[in-house]
């Protein structure tokens, strides 16, 4: 597993130009709180919102959530300064947008370095047709990318799709995304749904996504919480099935089988990474949750 593995069900963006949103998501049950300094945030409050996140940040009150802040982009005004002003501050991650290369991911390093965040991770944001197409170079690029986030909403738009209660117009970009992901152990979470109000789709998005593989789901309100940490959260007959997966190997292990029919299906050695990390989640989860 990776070393920045952790729950990411839920990855709630926090505007940083409204305090008491701040304020409040120190009691929401989410996983990872991303502090946004880019596009929820008008131009004229860009900088004031930048305060606000610092000094959210350091009055602390989070709990084990992982904090995460959005900067806007490097080639912006604003976000050099962003990277400069949150990278010492004790955030969990950073997360850049607009990343559609190697060399993105490359300049996005060296900015974060060079303002003192060098034992930080990056998470990044694939967001358009390119980044896509790219994404293996992406996923490739470095080894603190700790996660990728699909920003679904930008990514329909510019396909000219449709929102569609299957998601089809999104799904060879759900899946390329992932399979990148996989290839180099980065975390992969879903984009937001816009629909705020339409918890039915908002349900049928998460569990999409979660039979799929994907490790959470980015979402843009509180109310959306419940159905996200729920989708992606291992039910009791899946960490009970984890563990007779792990006992039966054993056993057949020792009798010198490498494969065993368990409850009707077949299962195999490979089955035994995936068992861990159910156990692993499910045990993250309970601490956090109990925090």
């Amino acid at each position: 597993m990776s070393p920045f593995f952790r729950p990411r069900r839920s990855m709630l963006y926090v505007p940083g130009c409204l305090t008491r949103y701040l304020n409040k998501a120190r009691s929401l049950k989410v996983d990872s709180v991303i502090f946004d300094l880019g596009d929820s945030v008008l131009i004229e409050n860009k900088e004031n919102s930048r305060r606000n996140v610092v000094e959210a940040v350091l009055q602390g009150g989070y709990g084990r959530r992982e904090l995460v802040v959005r900067v806007n982009d490097l080639d912006s005004p604003w976000g050099q300064d962003d990277v400069r002003a949150v990278a010492k501050i004790g955030i969990d991650a950073m997360l850049f947008p607009n990343i559609e290369s190697r060399d993105d991911v490359l300049a996005a390093l060296k900015a974060l370095d060079a303002a003192g965040g060098s034992h930080l991770p990056i998470m990044v944001m694939i967001e358009s047709p390119l980044a896509v197409l790219r994404a293996e170079e992406i996923a490739a690029a470095s080894d603190r990318i700790a996660c990728l986030i699909l920003a679904t909403s930008d990514l329909l738009t510019q396909l000219h799709g449709r929102k569609t209660p299957d998601r089809i117009p999104l799904q060879y970009s759900l899946s390329h995304v992932l399979l990148a992901g996989r290839a180099y152990k980065r975390a992969v979470v879903d984009g937001i749904s816009v629909d705020i109000k339409d918890m039915q789709s908002f349900e049928q998005a998460c569990r999409l996504t979660r039979d799929m593989g994907f490790d959470g789901k980015s979402l843009v309100h509180p109310n959306q919480l419940p159905y996200c940490n729920d989708a992606f959260t291992p039910k009791p007959i899946d960490v009970a099935f984890a563990n007779e997966v792990l006992e039966a190997l054993e056993n057949a292990h020792r009798e010198g089988r490498g494969t065993i029919m368990l409850n009707g299906r077949l299962v195999e050695h490979h089955h035994i990474g995936a068992a861990k990390r159910v156990l692993a989640l499910a045990d993250m989860i309970r601490q956090l949750e109990a925090a």
